[in-house]
Formats: structure tokens, sequence, C-alpha cells
């Protein structure tokens, strides 16, 4: 069962995320993300970007609330809001790989604000993944 955030969580997630976001290694973009998620048990967990001198090896703040939580907490809850930001100011919605991590621990019905020059974006989280990769079970 889901909880569906209530307006008043959004403000708090995206002060998390931006508490996050000052806990970035960012020192070769210098562009520091923070993510806070909110979890259908009531748990918030917050993530920020950490790079790597060799790109590829760096890992986004999304996927590192994704994976802190399920590494403290286990997969049994849901995602039901998520708020990233960064300390630029900048556009930050996540990437894709971001968006299908967080696919997979989503509630259907989850919603996502993000940093936008000037203020915030705020939609249903199924909107920025329209066609995720979903697992078919077999009966």
């Amino acid at each position: 069962m889901t909880m569906a955030p209530a307006n008043e969580s959004l403000p708090r997630l995206r002060a998390l995320a931006e508490e996050a976001a000052t806990h970035a290694y960012a020192p070769y973009s210098e562009f520091c993300v923070g993510a806070a998620l909110l979890w259908d048990d009531g748990t918030t967990v917050t993530g920020c970007n950490v790079e790597n001198i060799s790109y590829g090896l760096t890992s986004c703040a999304e996927r590192n609330a994704v994976f802190r939580r399920i590494s403290e907490h286990g997969p049994e809850a849901k995602i039901v809001a998520i708020a990233v930001t960064n300390l630029a100011g900048e556009m930050c919605a996540p990437c894709g790989a971001c968006r299908q991590v967080l696919h997979e621990f989503a509630a259907s019905d989850a919603v996502i604000t993000y940093r936008m020059p000037g203020g915030w974006a705020t939609r249903p989280f199924a909107d920025l993944l329209p066609d995720a990769f979903v697992m078919q079970r077999k009966n």
C-alpha cells in the first residue's frame, strides 16, 4: 500500500535534497547534486553524487539514495516522492540510468520534484520514464 505524499512533504524533501548536495564529491564537474526519497513506510533517505576521475565510475545522488535505503532497510518499501536539486540552481532532472533505478522501487503514484531555473518542476514520476523496463513474471 502506498502513501500519497502530502503537499507539505515536498518542501521538506527539497530542503533535505539541498542539504545532501552540500556533501557531494564533485571535484571534476563541480556540479553538486542531492536527492531525497520519501518511502511508503515513512522513512526518508538522502544521497549525493560521488564523482571519480574515471568518470564512468561516478555515482549519481538518486542511485546513491536508493542503494543506501536498500542496504540499510531492505527492498520491501516503495518510493512515494522524490526531490532532486543541485547547488548551482540549474535544471536537475534525473538521468536515464537513475530514472530506471528509481522506477524499480517507485510506487505507481510516486511524484518527483526537481530543480528548474527559477523554481521547481513537480509531476508524476511515471511521466519521466513512460516505457521503463519491467520484469514479466511467468505463471
